[in-house]
């Protein structure tokens, strides 16, 4: 099989550059190829050192979420792309969403918008689930609480310190639905406030949850 097709085998994946020198192992100069590649279109680089196979040779591509995951990271998808997934909000993100431990940062791949809010080291990893979305393709996404969360904590501005002030901003601002929330875990949650950002107004959220 020659180099070419080999790639084949990497459709709907995340490939770097380890995975395409193993590839062109008997090529003397494989990054030359590699561009000759990109040039081509047989590759499309989402960044230095990160590839998915491009129109001249696959019309299949990874799923947004899985390329958000290499794109930048450690990071998890969430806020509204992970709220749209989970159902609690009817539109579909503008760009793919995305929690990172690094500061915050917003790509545009290809025509597509890749964006990242920075969260702290302590709370960040809270809440995170490993989902297949397509065939090979795992991607690490936060729970829908977790989604909800990270929302608050990353909106500019949102502080809410009643439940009437809550209430707005979930069923109102979000366009979430009651019954959405009623099979939140609060007991899990509840654990999250010793290290999560702005523990006032999500004990709020939390006391409304329970109430629903």
């Amino acid at each position: 099989m020659n180099a070419l097709k080999s790639l084949l085998m990497y459709q709907n994946q995340v490939l770097n550059t380890a995975v395409l020198l193993g590839i062109l192992k008997n090529y003397k100069r494989p990054y030359d190829k590699i561009g000759e590649w990109v040039d081509k279109g047989n590759l499309i680089q989402l960044k230095k050192g990160l590839y998915i196979l491009g129109p001249e040779i696959s019309d299949k591509t990874p799923e947004p979420f899985l390329m958000a995951n290499h794109i930048y990271g450690p990071s998890y998808i969430s806020l509204e792309s992970g709220l749209a997934y989970w159902g609690l909000i009817p539109e579909r993100a503008f760009a793919t969403t995305s929690c990172a431990l690094k500061k915050s940062k917003t790509f545009s791949i290809n025509g597509s918008l890749f964006s990242y809010s920075q969260l702290s080291k302590s709370y960040f990893p809270l809440g995170i689930k490993s989902i297949t979305i397509a065939t090979n393709q795992t991607v690490l996404i936060g729970s829908p609480e977790k989604c909800l969360f990270d929302k608050i904590i990353t909106t500019s501005g949102i502080h809410l310190r009643s439940k009437k002030q809550a209430a707005e901003f979930l069923f109102e601002d979000l366009r979430i639905e009651a019954n959405s929330l009623k099979d939140f875990n609060n007991n899990e949650i509840q654990s999250w406030l010793s290290v999560a950002p702005k523990k006032n107004s999500l004990k709020t959220i939390i006391d409304l949850i329970q109430e629903l």
